[in-house]
């Protein structure tokens, strides 16, 4: 069942969700969250931001609010499609939106996908002032998205 959209504005550049896992570093595997987001039913596995676990323990099942940051492979716009994380379960591979915002400072563009992304230009000879506010984006996405939290 899908929770309710919470109806208090927040930062539009902020996700918000429920810390569903916390899983720590393996020989094999670095420490990642599982996170759901309301009106979704995605259950999309992040980084913790420098990671860092801290901040994320004692916290299972509680909301959370934070920034969802992914290095693009290279973005292409499309004049068609849906806003959507694929896959719905896992670590993000590929996403599509509109973009919201250019984020200068850090070569990303903000993007809605049914959760906000910020998506940092990695391929060569792309810069996120390519692109501007209502722009349609989809992307291949680098393993190692994050979630940090907002204070």
């Amino acid at each position: 069942m899908l929770d309710p959209a919470p109806t208090t504005k927040i930062d539009p550049s902020l996700a918000r969700g429920t810390l569903a896992e916390v899983h720590g570093p393996t020989a094999t595997n670095p420490a990642y969250l599982v996170v759901t987001f309301p009106n979704t039913d995605y259950r999309i596995h992040l980084r913790p931001f420098g990671d860092d676990l801290g901040p994320f323990e004692g916290k299972v099942g509680e909301k959370v609010i934070g920034r969802v940051r992914a290095r693009a492979r290279r973005l292409d716009q499309v004049g068609t499609g849906g806003r959507f994380v694929e896959p719905t379960f896992g670590r993000p591979r590929r996403i599509q939106g509109m973009v919201r915002a250019i984020v200068g400072g850090e070569n990303a563009v903000l993007v809605n996908a049914g959760v906000p992304v910020h998506l940092i230009v990695t391929a060569p000879g792309q810069s996120a002032d390519q692109f501007k506010e209502d722009d349609f984006l989809t992307c291949g996405v680098l393993d190692g998205a994050t979630f940090e939290l907002a204070e």
